[in-house]
């Protein structure tokens, strides 16, 4: 399956924005009023570096407990030192 680069998206007259997989060159329309999206900025991780699919936030990720490194919440491996990571606890 190929991943394409997300990217954060906003429609200017609004200030709404979208996160969405787009594709380089291809214009992008908002639903509601039908102006194009203006590109923001590409959201991390980006592709080609990281395995997750969830953005960086600070409610996606969590450290390390080998080298205290903040990995996404959906890795069971980490990306800096490779060791296996425990279970998620959930929060009470």
């Amino acid at each position: 399956m190929i991943r394409r680069q997300r990217y954060r998206l906003r429609t200017p007259s609004t200030g709404r924005e979208v996160l969405i997989e787009a594709e380089p060159g291809k214009t992008y329309r908002d639903r509601d009023t039908g102006e194009p999206l203006e590109v923001v900025g590409k959201v991390l991780p980006l592709v080609e570096s990281s395995t997750s699919q969830l953005p960086w936030a600070v409610e996606n990720l969590r450290f390390c407990p080998h080298c205290d490194q903040m990995v996404e919440k959906d890795l069971n491996d980490c990306p800096y030192d490779g060791r296996r990571m425990g279970p998620l606890v959930p929060a009470q």
